[in-house]
């Protein structure tokens, strides 16, 4: 996620409150490790510093943003990437 929209790590999982910018990110990244990955909403939840119910807050979100076309392809395009790179880890494992 770091990589792709240039918000560190630090910041993701930083408790408290954060810029907008900064917490549509965590919640595009949220969202596409929950379905993606198929991870459960409390695992989500830890690895992001949040609890379950935050990030199932932010699977409604960004489900529902995802009407807008623009918005839509870069949800489309972070699962695939993230689809990809975890695919290649687990060929390696």
């Amino acid at each position: 996620m770091s990589v792709l929209f240039n918000v560190s790590g630090r910041d993701l999982r930083q408790p408290g409150r954060s810029s907008t910018s900064v917490a549509r990110v965590r919640q595009i990244g949220m969202y596409v490790t929950h379905v993606t990955l198929g991870l459960s909403m409390a695992e989500v939840g830890r690895g992001f510093g949040r609890d379950r119910t935050t990030v199932m807050h932010a699977c409604h979100l960004i489900e529902d943003m995802r009407d807008d076309p623009e918005f839509d392809q870069i949800v489309r395009m972070t699962e695939r990437i993230t689809a990809i790179a975890f695919r290649h880890l687990g060929a390696a494992q």
